[in-house]
């Protein structure tokens, strides 16, 4: 009996694998061939690390799976942090892909680093002119357009009649590829330049001009859409993003792409391997970025140009003709870059004028929030000495004052870093002086005395700041002004938020050329410090989700 059960369970079992298989077989034959690698399941995420200009191209994540079977993954950084993330071996990623990879590349250490690199598609660095202002400047014909130089661009600035907004030369790559640009065209050498080429005057005509700052396009765009016509008249970035631009309708008037004619700097978009074990995913991707179907997608949907002649032919309807201009010589000598980027930050700028508004309410003593705001300062008064570090500390030339508040804002402490000596031809990276040294320990010995009581007057101390910044713009107008404040709690003492609106409305108009940083720690109440700074210009920056480096590099990239 057990014998004879058992072979009809066999002969059950034997008949449903025999269903089941002849099941499979039939949807085998039913189910139509893919067509593309979509059925591919991507165990693990290709991670890429892109620079912020390339937020635009974040669809292609869904599109790289559906052809490749990569699971690709960006995660969005800015040029300097991401470059040292790289440089140091941290970046955490399987690649990296930047708008232009030659300040990367530019020692041994760099080009270790990156395995394999495709350049993707192009796009120049262009100066984009309020047409009105193109007009009053003589430079709307396009046959006098075409005879443009960047010594013409600097006359502009140096005479007040070229006001622009730029990203930051020593944090993004825009301004620093417009910088190199200016300084490669003034050496009128054919050959990559060395640190002793500089042009200083040329420089210094040039970054007259240079009204509005800022970390990314995404902010300047915002501001030179509110500023436009008062502030600043020019822009001067990717050609891609000033395209875009022009076809958002959001100007007051369009802006008309000057091609210097000596030569412009093009980002090229190199995709860069990172990490040797993931070569084949890499391969897979490199490939389609640089396929039909990616080429006419990117040049459609963010204006970059196509890096194969055959695509860029099929979308030239959608680009200025003409617009790829000789490219100009950049040096492959790292002291050249890195001397320029000091100087910048020490010298040719707009010095720095700024008031850190410093909470240190009862609240800011919990947390690690008064360990947190002590390192800020340390941070910025040199502590760091990385590449971001470097970046962020206070300049020379640089005026700063300390305004602590809890129950209302008391002890106002100012400090001013010393002048360093300018190199008498060509840039160099040079040591602080001894005198700087002492100004930065100041400002750490001030942050170790502050004492956290009492309540919360957040908008007494940033009005009564700001009213501070107007009063020294009225004495020393060349300096370019800031508000950071730094804070852990809603307002509870003095003023609301909008009875600060209101007096801050009453301000005079040069007010509004004073933007107001806010840090957050710990409890902050992030729309009410959104409301503000939406009022003062600026930006909100998160303490509890970003680094303090992070933090600090980004508000020196707007000053």
């Amino acid at each position: 009996m057990m014998s004879r059960r058992i072979a009809t369970l066999r002969a059950t079992l034997g008949l449903a694998a025999l269903v089941l298989l002849l099941a499979a077989c039939q949807r085998k034959e039913e189910a139509p061939a893919p067509k593309s690698a979509t059925a591919a399941v991507a165990q693990t995420e290709f991670k890429v690390l892109a620079t912020s200009d390339l937020k635009d191209v974040e669809p292609l994540e869904e599109m790289v799976l559906k052809a490749t079977g990569v699971k690709l993954k960006f995660r969005f950084g800015g040029t300097m942090e991401s470059t040292e993330a790289v440089l140091t071996g941290n970046a955490k990623s399987d690649a990296a892909w930047f708008a232009n990879a030659k300040y990367l590349l530019s020692d041994a250490q760099g080009q270790s680093r990156v395995k394999l690199q495709e350049k993707i598609m192009l796009s120049p660095i262009v100066v984009g002119v309020s047409e009105s202002d193109a007009k009053r400047l003589g430079w709307a014909d396009p046959a006098v357009a075409a005879k443009l130089s960047w010594k013409d661009i600097a006359t502009a600035s140096r005479n007040g009649k070229l006001t622009y907004a730029l990203s930051n030369p020593a944090t993004s790559n825009q301004g620093f590829m417009a910088l190199m640009g200016v300084v490669a065209a003034a050496s009128q050498k054919a050959e990559a330049l060395t640190a002793a080429d500089v042009d200083r005057g040329a420089i210094s005509d040039f970054l007259k001009g240079y009204k509005l700052p800022g970390d990314n396009s995404t902010y300047l765009s915002e501001q030179f859409i509110l500023q436009q016509g008062t502030r600043v008249n020019a822009f001067i970035n990717y050609e891609s993003w000033l395209l875009s631009l022009n076809a958002s309708g959001k100007l007051r008037e369009k802006l008309q792409l000057i091609y210097p004619h000596e030569g412009v700097s093009t980002a090229d978009y190199p995709f860069m391997l990172l990490d040797d074990s993931k070569r084949a995913d890499y391969l897979k991707v490199a490939e389609y970025l640089k396929g039909e179907a990616a080429q006419l997608w990117l040049a459609r949907q963010t204006l970059r140009r196509p890096i194969k002649p055959e695509f860029a032919a099929r979308v030239e309807d959608l680009l200025p003709k003409g617009g790829m201009q000789v490219e100009l010589p950049f040096s492959p000598d790292r002291a050249l870059a890195d001397g320029l980027i000091a100087a910048y930050l020490n010298e040719f700028r707009a010095p720095i004028a700024s008031t850190f508004v410093l909470d240190t309410s009862g609240s800011m003593q919990g947390g690690g929030r008064r360990q947190q705001l002590v390192q800020a300062m340390h941070y910025i008064a040199g502590a760091d000495a990385s590449l971001t570090g470097r970046i962020a500390k206070l300049t020379n030339r640089e005026r700063l004052w300390l305004q602590p508040f809890a129950e209302s804002p008391y002890g106002l402490t100012a400090f001013e870093v010393p002048a360093g000596a300018a190199a008498a031809k060509g840039v160099a990276l040079q040591a602080d002086s001894d005198a700087k040294q002492q100004t930065l320990a100041k400002v750490r010995e001030f942050a170790d005395g502050l004492n956290m009581t009492g309540g919360t007057a957040l908008y007494d101390a940033v009005y009564d700041s700001l009213k501070h910044m107007l009063d020294e713009k009225k004495k020393n107008p060349k300096y370019q002004y800031s508000v950071v404040a730094f804070t852990d709690g809603e307002n509870n003492k003095g003023r609301s938020l909008e009875q600060f609106k209101r007096d801050y409305a009453a301000l005079p108009e040069d007010v509004r050329g004073i933007p107001v940083f806010m840090v957050l720690f710990g409890e902050a109440n992030d729309a009410a410090l959104k409301d503000l700074v939406s009022v003062t210009g600026g930006r909100v920056f998160d303490a509890r989700k970003t680094p303090l480096y992070s933090v600090f590099k980004d508000i020196r990239a707007y000053q």
